[in-house]
């Protein structure tokens, strides 16, 4: 025998079970996002997690990040010179013309992101990775890029002037009129199948260098001081012009 209340509940039960339903979903995305907001407002510091964060246009020069999640974040014209970012994650995040100079970013994880402009100048990025990373007009000059690696990086007009590149490794990245002037060379560096359409290479000893081909030297530019690998000779077409566009 059905009660009142069960007749009741046979026609109105669905809709006050869907009714219940929406309420704890909506419940948790509230929690969910004031806990994303939350975390985002918080200060900076070790293993914090800013990911997907919207850092833009701030003043978080000298901030301990060591560990953090800051996958996706966004530091777009931000300062963050003298941070420290070692073993850092900071896949696909955004540092368009953000400044890291001077910052430790030892091991830390920069695969796929987008640093146009980006300032590494005088950093420690040894074994950072930047695999597949967007650094046209980088600067890395007198950075420490020892074990670095910038496979398949896009660095078109990068400057490496000065910088340590013992060990890093350059295979299928995109060099094109990228500046070494006086960068170290303490021991094997990688170029295998990079380009280096007018990438300025004078005076540099490349014959501990691997991965180079005659057809990369030949697109290169460098002049009589530039020592080759064993194989290889240096083109008629040396010394290169001044470019035009350096800046």
């Amino acid at each position: 025998m059905k009660t009142a209340a069960g007749n009741v509940f046979s026609q109105r039960g669905p809709g006050l079970v869907c009714g219940a339903v929406l309420t704890v979903f909506a419940a948790v995305t509230l929690t969910a996002n004031h806990s994303q907001a939350a975390s985002c407002r918080a200060d900076a510091g070790a293993g914090i997690d800013w990911s997907a964060c919207n850092k833009r246009l701030l003043m978080l020069g000298g901030s301990m990040l060591d560990g953090a999640d800051l996958q996706g974040t966004d530091f777009t014209f931000t300062d963050l010179r003298g941070s420290s970012f070692k073993k850092a994650n900071l896949e696909k995040a955004k540092l368009i013309r953000t400044s890291l100079a001077s910052s430790q970013l030892q091991d830390g994880n920069f695969i796929k992101v987008e640093a146009y402009r980006g300032d590494f100048s005088d950093a420690d990025a040894e074994n950072a990775k930047f695999n597949n990373a967007e650094m046209q007009r980088a600067s890395f000059q007198n950075a420490k890029l020892v074990g670095t690696d910038f496979s398949k990086a896009e660095l078109g007009r990068a400057d490496f002037e000065g910088a340590t590149l013992t060990g890093a490794k350059f295979t299928m990245a995109n060099l094109s009129r990228a500046r070494f002037d006086g960068a170290k060379f303490t021991g094997p560096i990688d170029f295998e199948n990079a380009f280096l359409l007018l990438a300025r290479i004078e005076g540099l000893d490349l014959s501990a260098a691997t991965g180079l081909e005659q057809k990369q030297i030949d697109i290169a530019c460098g002049d009589p001081k530039t020592k080759l690998p064993q194989g290889l000779t240096t083109p008629t077409s040396w010394p290169c012009p001044e470019d035009p566009d350096e800046d």
